[in-house]
């Protein structure tokens, strides 16, 4: 018979393989998931395979944005910097995309230009949403007043 501190010492042991198991598991199933971000210097010295997901970041370049005539396609230059990398994208564009705003644009490489499938727009630490600019002036006078 097993001792009962044995029995604990192979239940922990059992465990821990269990838990690296489920560990070693999950890393080999998203394995392919990955979506590498890349900012436009990094696409521009090493563009990724036309077939690669990948996401590309940085700033929307001002007075690089322009509509097509289909009114759903757009095309602008997102820089690092140091490098501009073009972009197209058709779709519903998220509110927050501007000129000069930072931008994560998901998509692929495909002939020198990088075609986004979805747009995530980035805001400083200052946004306040449309709705509640008012409220927060209100909340400033009634301060004030007290």
């Amino acid at each position: 018979m097993i001792k009962a501190k044995h029995q604990r010492l192979v239940l922990v042991g059992v465990a821990l393989v269990a838990l690296m198991a489920a560990a070693l598991l999950a890393v080999w199933a998203l394995r392919h998931q990955a979506s590498y971000f890349y900012v436009p210097s990094d696409i521009v010295a090493h563009p990724p395979q036309s077939d690669q997901g990948v996401r590309l970041g940085g700033m929307v370049v001002r007075g690089s944005m322009h509509n097509a005539p289909d009114g759903v396609t757009v095309r602008f230059a997102v820089s690092d910097g140091k490098a501009q990398v073009p972009v197209r994208f058709a779709g519903i564009r998220p509110a927050l995309f501007v000129e000069g705003s930072g931008v994560v644009a998901e998509g692929h490489w495909v002939a020198g230009t990088f075609v986004a499938d979805n747009l995530l727009a980035k805001h400083d630490e200052k946004y306040v949403p449309r709705e509640m600019k008012d409220m927060g002036a209100a909340r400033k006078a009634v301060a004030q007043a007290q």
